[in-house]
């Protein structure tokens, strides 16, 4: 197979979907620079640059998924969709359920999300909970460049409104611009093994709530999704290589619809579970699936590794707030009630 880096695998994607499909559009900021190929490729009458009112043009896909398009909408950083929520949470989510199933809203959001740079809690949230909180919404976290690529087509063929989440740490062109303008201090920790990596010749769409296991191990059970997948891998080789210690890591992929049935399937046989999220702790994902997991009637050791407050600037306070390699095996081997190497 040949490979391609993650942003990449995105756009190329998206391109075969455009081809494939005329109905799907683009509306978003920036989006003629941004999206450059596919810019020249379909014109503006598809790829269309809108105003900074994420409100309006967020507003407009939701009229245009309506009258048979199928919108791509990026919004640069899901911390900006707020401003935009009204068009999302109580008209994109709810039209389905209200008219009976006689209107649908096939749009895809697509925006950055994740921290780990020093930009503090204004620009590097993830949110996915949040989101996912909502019926009707659905929430896809890719981590490599082969889900990114699947995961966009099959986000464009459902039905319904799809949130898509890119985290910058993973994408080329946002580490680039986040090490640029002046800010010759920032650095941050990319995992390289998300990217690049291994892609179909020809995409095929991956469906929506399918998890999949990046590595076994029946000794403790970590559950992630994005950069968090990378993160609990190195942690998890470390604890293997140190400790003789095998854990399995679980790799969500959407946060809604979730998979738990293997999350508990995988929790029944190693009766532990650390789930690492990049979003808040309270009323998040790591409780979702701890209440899964309750709620199947298995009786199992749990630990999380979340973001416990805003997201401060500065990055030696940053590194103590979200979750990283450190804080996972801290949290891992507490949960194993063994002594760390």
């Amino acid at each position: 197979m040949r490979e391609l880096g993650f942003a990449a695998a995105i756009e190329e994607a998206l391109c075969q979907a455009m081809d494939e499909d005329e109905r799907i559009v683009m509306f978003g900021e920036d989006v003629a620079g941004l999206r450059m190929n596919l810019y020249a490729r379909f014109g503006e009458r598809r790829v269309r640059p809108a105003p900074i009112s994420d409100s309006a043009f967020l507003g407009a896909a939701v009229g245009a998924a309506m009258a048979g398009l199928r919108p791509v909408v990026e919004i640069m950083l899901i911390d900006f969709l707020p401003v935009a929520a009204d068009a999302l949470v109580n008209q994109a989510a709810k039209i389905e359920t209200f008219s009976g199933g006689r209107w649908q809203v096939p749009m895809v959001v697509r925006a950055a999300c994740g921290g780990g740079y020093g930009d503090g809690g204004q620009h590097e949230q993830a949110l996915w909970a949040w989101l996912a909180h909502i019926p009707g919404l659905r929430v896809v976290v890719p981590s490599t460049p082969a889900d990114a690529g699947g995961l966009l087509l099959g986000a464009l063929e459902d039905g319904g409104p799809v949130i898509y989440l890119e985290h910058k740490l993973l994408a080329d062109y946002w580490r680039d611009y986040l090490g640029s303008g002046g800010r010759p201090t920032v650095s941050y920790d990319v995992p390289e093994t998300g990217q690049s990596g291994p892609v179909p010749d020809t995409w095929a769409p991956i469906p929506l709530g399918r998890s999949v296991t990046r590595r076994e191990g029946t000794d403790l059970t970590m559950v992630s999704v994005g950069v968090g997948v990378h993160r609990a891998i190195e942690a998890a080789d470390r604890l293997a290589a140190e400790q003789g210690i095998q854990s399995g890591v679980i790799d969500l992929r959407s946060v809604q619809p979730l998979d738990r049935e293997a999350v508990c399937d995988a929790v029944a046989r190693s009766g532990r579970l650390l789930v690492v999220d990049e979003d808040y702790r309270d009323f998040g994902l790591s409780g979702e699936l701890a209440a899964a997991v309750l709620e199947s009637g298995l009786q199992a050791r749990f630990a999380r590794v979340c973001v416990e407050s805003t997201i401060p600037y500065d990055q030696r306070r940053e590194r103590h707030v979200l979750p990283n390699v450190d804080r996972i095996l801290s949290a891992a081997v507490s949960l194993l009630k063994v002594r760390s190497a």
